[in-house]
């Protein structure tokens, strides 16, 4: 049984999803405690600025681990494990393969097309596997997923224009001013969203500058954008120059409090200023809105200006949803196949015995003469001709299973032939048929 425990943007404001957001380099860590709890046999997670979700495998036989894994995030958030059961959702099985589907082809996100969330599962999940602790069913699932969400972006406009929060407030920025071309624009971070950021900008702004708690990196961002530098001690000078900051860095607490913009405005003489808080958690202390002449805009504030662009790709929206509907129920049907394959290994590996033990007794006695040669090609044939008798018993076991009916045939199969499946196990990654190429780095 597969499940996935966890909030969203849907479900939680950003002020209740900052309290359960675990940095890139904590992933792998909160993987493996929630890979260590009883009855939890695979696990990963996954954390955006617009989600936290843990995705998981019970053993077989084993109970619903989902009041565990609760337990598990309220020790990890420091939050009542009744708090946490109110605020999230789960899905478990199909629900969970479809919702996993979904959300990595950007049909879940806030900005729905934008393409960030593909690389941050890919990055969550590769935490995981650095961590240990994937197993066969995510190691097919989330490849599968990787593979739908990129014939999402090839076979449909759903990415086209600017779509990503960086975009969308930059957008704000210049619906709030009109023209950006008098405006100073301050980019606190030099990351992913940062650059983001400043290339929706373009030249649109009077000055744009980056002001990074690492001074190598802001700079690296701004030579590469054609942008100024500050350093990070100069952030409260910077704060009475801009007109529009944008702050989207890791921090875990508040960089641009009450007091420093308290002070910035007033040297302002007036002048507004407005910021536009991408980071999860929050970079801007919420208080620094109630200052006269400032504004804060959060993630969560960006959702109207969403709206507007969602409405132009509605028909994108749909076809990538057939394909996302597509791509899971042939991952569904292969994975029902798999279920006969233990039947199929063992009917091969009997029908070889057999007619191995009557070569090899012919080899020793009437056709001891034979050369290697000969002798391999005997083998050879044998190989080939067990390959083509059990060809129609392979198809049909497999259809019976795609169709719900696959047990009583590999009952009927196993009692006719006298099979044991005990010894026969299912390789740990198996191949699949698989669209893409471009999954996750090992």
């Amino acid at each position: 049984m597969m499940l996935v425990v966890g909030l969203s943007h849907r479900t939680a404001p950003i002020d209740v999803r900052e309290r359960f957001a675990v940095a890139e380099e904590r992933l792998g860590e909160f993987s493996k405690m929630v890979h260590a709890l009883d009855g939890v046999s695979e696990a990963f997670v996954v954390s955006t600025c617009n989600r936290f979700e843990v995705y998981a495998v019970a053993k077989n036989g084993a109970e619903s681990p989902e009041s565990a894994i609760i337990e598990a995030i309220a020790a990890w958030s420091k939050q009542p494990a009744s708090t946490v059961r109110r605020l999230v959702y789960a899905h478990v099985d199909r629900d969970a393969l479809l919702h996993l589907f979904r959300v990595t082809a950007s049909l879940d996100s806030l900005v729905v097309g934008e393409p960030q969330i593909l690389g941050q599962v890919k990055a969550a999940f590769e935490c995981a596997s650095i961590a240990g602790t994937l197993g066969p069913h995510l190691l097919r699932s989330v490849p599968r997923a990787f593979a739908a969400a990129k014939r999402v972006r090839t076979e449909t406009t759903i990415g086209a224009g600017n779509v990503s929060i960086s975009s969308v407030a930059v957008d704000l920025a210049e619906q709030i001013f009109g023209d950006l071309s008098q405006c100073e624009a301050l980019l606190v971070g030099a990351g992913e969203m940062a650059e983001a950021a400043a290339r929706s900008f373009g030249k649109r702004t009077l000055a744009l500058r980056v002001c990074n708690r690492s001074f190598d990196r802001g700079a690296a961002l701004a030579r590469a954008i054609g942008a100024g530098v500050a350093p990070w001690e100069s952030l409260a000078h910077e704060l009475a120059t801009a007109d529009v900051v944008i702050a989207s860095t890791s921090a875990t607490e508040f960089i641009i409090t009450h007091d420093m913009v308290k002070k910035a405005i007033h040297a302002r003489r007036g002048r507004s200023l407005f910021f536009i808080d991408i980071a999860v958690p929050r970079n801007v202390d919420p208080k620094v809105h109630k200052i006269d002449n400032v504004y804060v805009f959060n993630v969560d504030d960006l959702e109207n200006q969403v709206q507007v662009a969602q409405e132009r790709r509605k028909i994108a929206h749909e076809e990538a949803s057939h394909i996302v509907d597509d791509e899971l129920a042939a991952h569904e049907h292969w994975s029902l196949a798999l279920g006969v394959q233990p039947t199929l290994v063992a009917l091969r590996d009997g029908a070889r015995a057999i007619f191995r033990s009557e070569l090899e007794r012919t080899l020793a006695t009437r056709l001891k003469h034979l050369g290697s040669e000969e002798r391999a090609a005997l083998e050879q044939m044998l190989d080939s001709g067990v390959s083509k008798w059990l060809h129609r018993p392979t198809v049909a076991l497999k259809a019976a299973a795609v169709r719900g009916e696959g047990q009583a045939l590999v009952e009927a199969t196993e009692t006719l032939f006298e099979l044991s499946t005990d010894a026969c196990t299912e390789p740990s990654q198996p191949s699949q048929p698989s669209h893409d190429d471009d999954t996750v780095r090992h």
